[in-house]
């Protein structure tokens, strides 16, 4: 890991370079023989194999399991939504409870990736940190444009409060976490909590998220042909996500400009590969300058997407193990 105040000091370089175990996930997913998304559809690129599934062929390679990691139960049910279900998985640890919450947004620049893709995530998260994880889908752009994922976000928190209760869960402990576009809604669901005096989250876990509207910044220009993702990737899931350029100015997608003021403590999970990484530690220090109790770390040699592949990643578990102690902090507060 890095301090991230020493990260923001540097300026832009070469692309930083793999660790063995995240190299091997890479060298995998390229082998599957996916296409540059910015050259689909959003119908072509959702049926594209993600870095899930270099995970999946990398276990069978090494002749280990690729059983997902046990949860003692997962539902997957549908919600009532501001326009129509939707979808949740709901993990459960064993015991009695109650538990305390997660409510989880997958990433997928809004447009790509479901509850399937991110399936690991909202496992080790129900495990690490005996908790209920109630992954939520939302709509997705083109189809559905922004806000419509804000506004399923939030509906998915406000359900959780509200029916927190009937799945084990403990109503007063409730946090929101995400990757990527999802750590981007997982913030905007703790600002509308705050802006519409409804109960806070009890911590956020931003992991990797979306937070700004510069794609000119040091982790841009260094990753700009990353894998998994790069800048051309976020240029596509921009193109279709919003109505018009202008609204990449919206607080809500650039959230280094929003009012940050009273939100909960929050650990920002942040990849070295990665093009959002200066967006994360820019957000990390808006935070602390709020007075938000905020803790930054980079994994090096770890690129976006890692948090959920601690089955072949070590930096993963690490990263894992950071977000579950935050968490348990803030719901023993």
């Amino acid at each position: 890991m890095t301090d991230s105040s020493a990260a923001m000091s540097a300026g832009p370089r070469e692309m930083p370079t793999p660790n063995d175990e995240q190299r091997a996930v890479l060298d995998e997913l390229a082998s599957l023989g996916g296409k540059p998304i910015e050259s689909l559809t959003p119908a072509e690129a959702r049926k594209q194999p993600t870095p899930a599934d270099a995970v999946m062929k990398l276990l069978q390679k090494q002749g280990k399991s690729t059983a997902p990691e046990p949860v003692a139960n997962v539902v997957d049910r549908r919600i009532p939504g501001p326009a129509g279900q939707i979808k949740v998985r709901i993990y459960t640890p064993a015991g009695d409870g109650p538990f305390p919450v997660i409510v989880y947004y997958h990433g997928g620049g809004w447009v790509i990736a479901d509850l399937d893709t991110y399936d690991a995530s909202p496992r080790a998260l129900a495990n690490a940190a005996n908790a209920v994880v109630v992954s939520s889908h939302y709509r997705q752009a083109p189809e559905h444009k922004f806000p419509a994922a804000h506004e399923d976000a939030y509906a998915a928190y406000q359900w959780t409060l509200k029916n927190a209760a009937s799945i084990k869960g403990d109503p007063k402990r409730v946090a929101v976490a995400g990757e990527s576009a999802g750590g981007n809604l997982a913030a905007n669901v703790a600002i509308m909590a705050r802006d519409k005096q409804a109960q806070m989250p009890a911590h956020m876990l931003l992991v990797y998220p979306v937070a700004g509207s510069d794609m000119n910044t040091p982790s841009y220009v260094e990753n700009a042909n990353a894998k998994p993702l790069n800048k051309p990737m976020v240029e596509w899931f921009v193109k279709h996500f919003l109505k018009s350029p202008a609204e990449a100015q919206d607080p809500r997608i650039n959230l280094v400009a929003a009012d940050l003021k009273g939100l909960p403590s929050t650990t920002i999970i942040a990849a070295e590969i990665d093009p959002l990484r200066s967006e994360g530690e820019t957000l990390a220090q808006k935070l602390k300058d709020a007075g938000v109790d905020t803790d930054h770390s980079t994994y090096e040699g770890a690129a976006h997407e890692f948090f959920g592949m601690a089955a072949v990643v070590d930096k993963a578990k690490d990263a894992q193990g950071k977000a579950a102690d935050r968490l348990k902090s803030a719901f023993n507060k």
